[in-house]
């Protein structure tokens, strides 16, 4: 599948051999545990271990990862799930890691965690390829890009090639750009990371994280952990995000066309300022993301004079749920400051575009800020 398109690949995505009288995809497997005689070699065997939902849907992300590659992933029952197994399962009291200051905001619940068992923690901004200044006897490094919720971007070839020269190994969560808008593994990272929460199951009714290897050994050390910790996904909602798939290239081409069209109409709005999106010829990240990037995800940020303002365009949105996360089907929008955890201005907003009719959405967040102006 390595030289077909995007959307061919994700609409055929993990799908087993067709047989006859069967569905394509098949529906998902309820079972906890399995006819088992004898020595335990089989796929099968209990429920915490595997499961052939999980197969099928594993084997289609790995496809969108690395098209063409021999890779492994690893499905969780959320994106903390999958980060925490990455770092949980690599580092021991004694080792340091390197994380950014600017990403998801349960990051700091992580660093908290791993301080208590002894871990070193060391911070820098994403932006500026800052992070490459602190490698040095680290074990892990940390990477989002582009990070939530500012949208800086970082060379992530730069830093995995500093990386590895000083034998750290490198995660990437590339939960905003999803796979098809970036690939980690080609870039040369050691772990594609993302919560699938997001962009890539697409509907805001799933939480769902992934990790994705080339090493065996690695991927053999996140499924370890995930056995211990029990993080596991439910078959139903694995059988959903397969489901969910087949429409990821429809949505995220959608969702990245209509965020450059409002990054461009938000550019024009005296009141509007502190704009971010990569895709936007005029942003300070947008030479990087043009060489890593193939499309430039569904997310803009952007600050409002005041809490009040912010407030004030958020109430007047007509088709814009006032909510958090991103990546769905549906255009969301939120004060990101409620939340406390992010270094933001109290009139930051995260808007997350959704598959809506462009002119529609345009036009209501214009009367909006307009709304919010008065």
């Amino acid at each position: 599948m390595s030289t077909m398109g995007d959307g061919t690949r994700a609409v055929r995505a993990g799908l087993p051999v067709p047989e006859q009288f069967e569905p394509p995809l098949p529906g998902p497997v309820f079972a906890a545990h399995f006819h088992l005689s004898g020595d335990p070699t089989g796929p099968y065997t209990y429920g915490r271990d595997t499961n052939p939902t999980w197969t099928h849907l594993e084997r289609a992300i790995g496809e969108l990862e690395a098209p063409g590659e021999e890779v492994e992933t690893t499905v969780f029952a959320s994106g903390m799930a999958a980060i925490t197994s990455v770092l949980l399962s690599q580092v021991r009291s004694g080792d340091a890691v390197v994380l950014p200051d600017d990403g998801y905001q349960a990051l700091p619940l992580v660093r908290e965690q791993l301080e208590a068992y002894g871990v070193e923690v060391r911070t820098a901004p994403t932006g500026g390829d800052a992070q490459l200044a602190l490698l040095e006897g680290a074990k892990v490094l940390w990477i989002e890009s582009p990070s939530n919720p500012g949208l800086d971007v970082c060379d992530i070839r730069r830093l995995v090639e500093a990386a590895h020269a000083a034998g750290v190994l490198v995660a990437v969560d590339n939960t905003l750009a999803t796979p098809i808008g970036q690939r980690p593994l080609e870039l040369g990272a050691d772990f594609s990371v993302a919560s699938d929460t997001k962009g890539m199951t697409g509907h805001g009714d799933i939480l769902f994280g992934h990790v994705t290897c080339r090493d065996p050994r690695l991927t053999a050390d996140v499924r370890r952990w995930r056995k211990i910790a029990g993080a596991i996904p439910g078959p139903m909602e694995a059988w959903l995000a397969h489901r969910s798939l087949a429409t990821l290239h429809l949505r995220i081409d959608r969702q990245c066309t209509t965020a450059l069209a409002l990054a461009e109409v938000l550019a024009k709005r005296a009141e509007v300022t502190g704009l971010r999106y990569p895709g936007l010829p005029g942003d300070p990240s947008h030479p990087v993301a043009a060489r890593q990037m193939r499309r430039f995800g569904s997310v803009v940020s952007f600050e409002l004079a005041d809490r009040e303002a912010a407030e004030r365009f958020l109430s007047a949105l007509r088709l814009v749920d006032d909510a958090t996360s991103f990546g769905g089907v549906r255009s969301t929008a939120e004060r990101r400051g409620r939340w406390g955890g992010d270094a933001v201005a109290e009139g930051f907003i995260r808007f997350s575009v959704g598959v809506e009719d462009p002119e529609d959405l345009l036009a209501d967040v214009e009367q909006a800020l307009s709304a919010a102006a008065r």
